[in-house]
């Protein structure tokens, strides 16, 4: 056996700059990026995720034509990071763009970030490409002073890969790098190049995923293909909780084009030299009768099957200080149901084990965590795994991308010297994948005299959601194998990050607070992360609560947020929000047509997002139409203002489809929803007719991460302007057209 290694991988490919072998970093709990452990810091003073990978030559090397490959733990989800971390890596070597390559996760060739989750890929991956890139420049600089024989003062970078002396003479990177080790700790205060001096961030550089995606191209995972490729499908029951009753191993063998069939405990699966012939051994074998292997599916309303369930109450905010009597109140409870993540192409992954050596092709967000899992599930050394990330059609937290990898792997074990690929068939994704957990909170709050809150009493019931796998259990096929791996105990995120727990905790300034959060461990059924976790309930009630407080008062929900916000940022986006789309104008010009806003600091400690809609709803169909929607958005330092402008309009969207159609139902029996008629989400029809996002400028400031900002505050804003339209407070989501029809039938 001859384990590869990230210095063999690069002896073998010719690249002669030597590369750090940074000490592993320790698995990051399950959630990850959403909240869980991160690697160990080797260097804590060191910004982002210099702190566990310090080494210069982790992350960026130039080779003799002065070309930089950087390197980064965090994938492109269709987020746009890719795009956004090339400028941030071509601002500070001063390069241009086009002279940056950047490979993103890579168990062989990029530190180990964590999660591509949480919003994290700016704040952690970006500060620390930043920073390297810095110190890089830096070294250049000194280097090219010393080689040109003047002061280090003396020379400039040029931003076209060559150093200019104060008399005229230039060397090239290429050339002062081949001088240089970049195998050295980053320091932390090497200088950052300035907004006036930019030349690429905070510029609109064309988006790097988009071209293929557009021609036809190969864009995604499920467009790989390997030479001898087989095609491999899983054989599963209709949904989570059945079990087939497959015919013998010898029968399935002999059937017509079968190339292989793999079982292993409750685990079986077919492959076929072409995947069409999988599709119709997998469509014959799923015939056969299956039988029930877990407890009835809860079928009740979401806050009672949750309520019913035991809860470990956890204090999240305590605080009390002295007020005036409170003079009116307001109770109220709000719910969102199991959805699924919708994924627009269901999960995919290949395997391939040549000359011991098993590489994973995934688009999971763990790309590391694969790499774990798949060494736990075949028991192989882990330095003979290798896992590489291929974007996928969607993935918004834990779908079933982890499942189909480490089910690829084991198929993929049995078939040495040749590739497979595996792909889930769309009622497998809808069936088998985790679920984002159902949520019921309750908020009861008080107003004095004066129109201050001066009680807010606040509970949210939620089970984990940070089940990511980092071993074997954590997937389907680890708890299906003889002998099996046990499923791990659910545990909840800390805050500040949190999980059924995050945004629970009001940025507003109010007296008086308590938070519980009710952490479930037993699931009812099976859960994961999904994108912006307990974030999506969270803010929609506590701004739905906020407006009804407003309406208690009599006073402008815009004037209600102001009076109890002393953060300036957060002061700053409500208002820039405000006076884009005309708030203080606001007039209704016709029946049913409603106005609402929304806010948010994700985490409170991510972006901060306004978002304030106009809706109109139909008498005879409740169907509404959201006619305009205008955001604001400060994530500190602006990197790439049409990237963060696509993922606020994207969070507006998917938000939207979340409150307004997506809703994961069961039978008691089987899940109900496996196509995307049973699972309706948001078309293009029903999209905003106008979005627009303004993008605050905060140079020099942090980066703060943006991409899952605009989740509760876009259903907030809906459910706002739907009871200023309608006099009807929906509190329950999915709230449908058949709701609103229902509800407003009698107006």
């Amino acid at each position: 056996m001859n384990p590869i290694t990230r210095r063999s991988f690069l002896a073998a490919s010719g690249i002669a700059v030597a590369f750090a072998m940074t000490r592993p970093a320790r698995a990051q709990l399950a959630g990850g990026g959403e909240g869980g452990a991160g690697p160990i810091a080797l260097a804590p003073a060191l910004p982002g995720s210099l702190k566990s990978s310090p080494y210069l030559d982790s992350w960026i090397l130039l080779d003799q034509s002065g070309r930089a490959t950087v390197f980064s733990g965090k994938a492109e989800l269709g987020q746009g990071i890719r795009t956004a971390l090339t400028q941030v890596a071509a601002e500070e070597l001063d390069l241009p763009p086009a002279d940056v390559d950047l490979v993103t996760v890579d168990t062989l060739r990029t530190p180990d970030e964590g999660l591509t989750a949480g919003s994290h890929s700016m704040q952690d991956s970006g500060t620390a490409i930043r920073n390297a890139a810095a110190n890089v420049r830096m070294l250049l600089l000194k280097q090219a002073a010393a080689i040109l024989r003047v002061k280090e003062g003396d020379v400039t970078s040029m931003g076209d890969g060559t150093i200019r002396a104060g008399d005229g003479r230039r060397i090239g990177y290429g050339e002062t790098a081949s001088a240089l080790s970049m195998h050295v700790e980053a320091v932390p205060d090497a200088p950052l190049r300035q907004k006036s001096q930019f030349r690429t961030m905070g510029t609109n550089l064309p988006r790097l995923d988009i071209p293929a995606k557009t021609t036809g191209g190969a864009a995604f995972i499920h467009d790989m293909r390997l030479p001898g490729m087989l095609h491999a499908r899983v054989i599963r029951g209709p949904s989570e909780g059945t079990r087939l009753a497959l015919p013998s191993d010898s029968e399935i063998e002999s059937m017509d084009g079968v190339v292989k069939f793999v079982r292993n405990g409750n685990f079986a699966a077919v492959v076929a030299e072409r995947e069409w012939n999988a599709v119709k051994l997998m469509r014959r074998l799923q015939a056969s009768p299956y039988e029930l292997a877990r407890s009835p599916f809860p079928t009740g309303g979401v806050a009672e099957t949750l309520k019913a369930l035991p809860a470990r109450d956890i204090v999240i905010l305590d605080a009390s200080k002295p007020t005036a009597d409170p003079k009116r109140s307001v109770r109220k409870s709000f719910t969102r149901h199991w959805i699924s993540h919708g994924s627009i192409g269901p999960s995919c992954a290949l395997a391939w084990l040549q000359d011991d050596i098993l590489t994973i092709w995934t688009h999971s967000q763990g790309t590391f965590d694969v790499r774990r899992v798949a060494a736990d599930l075949l028991k192989r050394p882990i330095e003979t795994i290798r896992a590489i990330h291929v974007e996928g059609a969607g993935c918004y937290g834990q779908n079933g991308a982890d499942d189909v990898a480490a089910e690829a792997a084991l198929i993929a074990a049995s078939l040495p010297g040749r590739p497979v690929r595996l792909q889930w068939m769309r009622e497998q994704e809808f069936g088998w994948e985790p679920l984002g957990p159902g949520m019921a909170t309750e908020v009861d709050a008080a107003l004095d005299g004066d129109n201050r809150i001066v009680r807010w009493n606040y509970d949210v019931w939620s089970n984990p959601h940070n089940n990511r796998p980092v071993g074997a259990g954590g997937v389907l096929v680890g708890n299906e194998v003889v002998p099996s791996f046990p499923v791990p105990e659910g545990k909840p995120i800390p805050m500040p990050e949190g999980d059924g727990s995050r945004n629970s905790n009001p940025l507003y300034d109010l007296p008086n607070m308590n938070v519980v959060y009710h952490f479930i461990k037993d699931m009812p059924i099976r859960v994961s992360a999904l994108r912006s976790l307990g974030a999506h309930l969270n803010v929609f009630s506590i701004e739905s609560m906020f407006d009804e407080l407003a309406l208690t008062a009599g006073i402008d929900p815009l004037d209600l947020r102001l009076n109890h916000m002393a953060d300036d940022r957060a002061r700053q986006v409500m208002l820039t929000a405000a006076d884009a789309f005309g708030w203080r104008k606001r007039k209704k010009a016709a029946p049913l047509q409603g106005f609402g806003m929304g806010f948010a600091r994700y985490k409170n400690l991510g972006a901060y997002c306004a978002i304030f809609m106009e809706v109109r709803v139909e008498r005879d169909t409740g169907r509404v139409t959201v006619r305009r929607v205008q955001a604001a958005v400060d994530c500190g330092e602006v990197v790439s203002p049409n990237g963060i402008e696509n993922q606020v309009e994207g969070a507006i969207i998917q938000s939207l489809s979340w409150c307004t159609r997506e809703a994961a139902a069961t039978d008691g029996t089987l899940r109900k929803n496996f196509d995307w008629s049973t699972y309706p989400i948001l078309r293009f029809r029903d999209v905003p007719e106008h979005i627009d996002v303004i993008v605050e400028a905060q140079p020099g400031k942090p980066f703060l991460g943006v991409a899952e900002c605009g989740q509760g505050p876009a259903s907030a804003a809906l459910a706002n302007a739907l009871v200023d339209a309608t006099g009807v407070r929906f509190s329950d989501m999915p709230i449908t057209a058949e709701v609103v029809r229902s509800a407003i039938v009698t107006l």
